[in-house]
């Protein structure tokens, strides 16, 4: 019989997910959309409660705001530029924006309170990871999840390193026993700054999640291939949408179908 497609294995997934688990969802918009999905197929899900998050460090610190609930304050409140005339913060994604500090706070509040609660009861984390690149504030070196419009001067731009990725994850897994964690890679390339970046972007996530999966063994943590079923299984741009970078409706519905194969 002839093949039509190149097909990704995925024998003996260690991670089950039942619809009696408590799961978080965290990452880039692809994060999202399988969240959405999850919910509508009657999983208990909690998706980025900060909106959506690209790279491992910002994941890392939602998670940390998650594990302590510190509640947003006022001197974290940050006017957007390009005059939008909304106020977010370095932590979240615009969607959470509103016209003055005092409605962003109560907002962000309310959902990290509740993402906090939730969090605290999961059994099952999913993390998307977009890119390996990521913005920090010139004035202090912090890394943030969202520009905000600001001006471009106001940030440094910059990879991170593979043992940096490792780091990061290998410290998420091991600070919490009770989880298990599914790490994967967006299938949607990051082509702002080029091609060649993104390969190198998306090898060095996969390089650093390789490097934490093999230093925290195969009980708590696994990586789902979404990134290689789009390359890989769906390499036809009838398979991608208009822009030719993000997966139609239909593939992220495939890559879902998968999923669900691997973690039942």
């Amino acid at each position: 019989m002839t093949k039509t497609a190149t097909k990704v294995e995925i024998l003996k997934f260690p991670i089950k997910i039942s619809k009696d688990d408590k799961v978080t969802v965290l990452g880039s918009c692809f994060a999202t959309e399988m969240g959405a999905r999850m919910a509508a197929a009657g999983f208990k899900v909690c998706t980025n409660p900060f909106g959506t998050v690209y790279n491992p460090v910002s994941v890392a610190n939602s998670i940390a705001r998650l594990d302590h609930c510190v509640l947003f304050r006022m001197e974290e409140c940050v006017e957007m530029g390009a005059g939008a005339g909304k106020i977010c913060s370095w932590w979240h994604h615009t969607s959470f924006a509103r016209p003055t500090a005092e409605e962003f706070l109560v907002g962000a509040n309310a959902a990290l309170q509740k993402a906090s609660a939730w969090w605290k009861e999961s059994d099952k984390v999913i993390i998307t990871f977009g890119t390996a690149m990521v913005w920090k504030l010139v004035a202090n070196g912090e890394v943030v999840s969202n520009c905000l419009k600001r001006p471009s001067r106001e940030f440094s731009h910059e990879m991170l390193s593979v043992d940096q990725v490792a780091a990061v994850l290998s410290r998420m897994i091991t600070a919490h026993p009770d989880k298990e964690f599914i790490f994967t890679v967006s299938p949607i390339r990051h082509m702002g700054e080029g091609a060649h970046l993104n390969t190198l972007s998306k090898s060095t996530l996969q390089l650093g999640l390789q490097s934490a999966l093999e230093g925290a063994g195969s009980r708590r943590a696994a990586y789902f291939p979404s990134y290689e079923i789009m390359l890989d299984e769906l390499r036809d741009y009838r398979w991608f949408a208009a822009d030719l970078v993000h997966p139609t409706e239909k593939a992220a519905d495939l890559i879902f179908e998968r999923f669900l194969e691997a973690v039942r």
